[in-house]
């Protein structure tokens, strides 16, 4: 017999994230739960966790881009917006 233990967590998802996600697991008829797993488990085969960088990689430094000129209160519409700024920004 196998026995297989799970560690219940919480994590955080953009809207966007969550709403499309729920609707994938409901079209494979699995739960959100079931796609979170099977979706890590790919990262993990794409990333393996006792890989390492290449050597002599290291980070490059940091430098500065000025000031962000967007409003704090539009931080996470930024943040979550696909490549080339939030929808109806033109």
């Amino acid at each position: 017999m196998i026995v297989i233990t799970m560690t219940r967590t919480q994590i955080q998802l953009p809207d966007a994230l969550y709403a499309q996600a729920k609707q994938v697991a409901q079209q494979h008829e699995i739960s959100l739960a079931e796609l979170v797993r099977r979706g890590l488990e790919h990262m993990l085969r794409i990333y393996p966790v006792d890989e390492k960088p290449p050597a002599g990689w290291s980070l490059p430094d940091a430098r500065s881009l000025g000031e962000l000129q967007a409003p704090v209160h539009h931080w996470r519409e930024l943040a979550n917006a696909p490549q080339g700024g939030p929808e109806g920004a033109d």
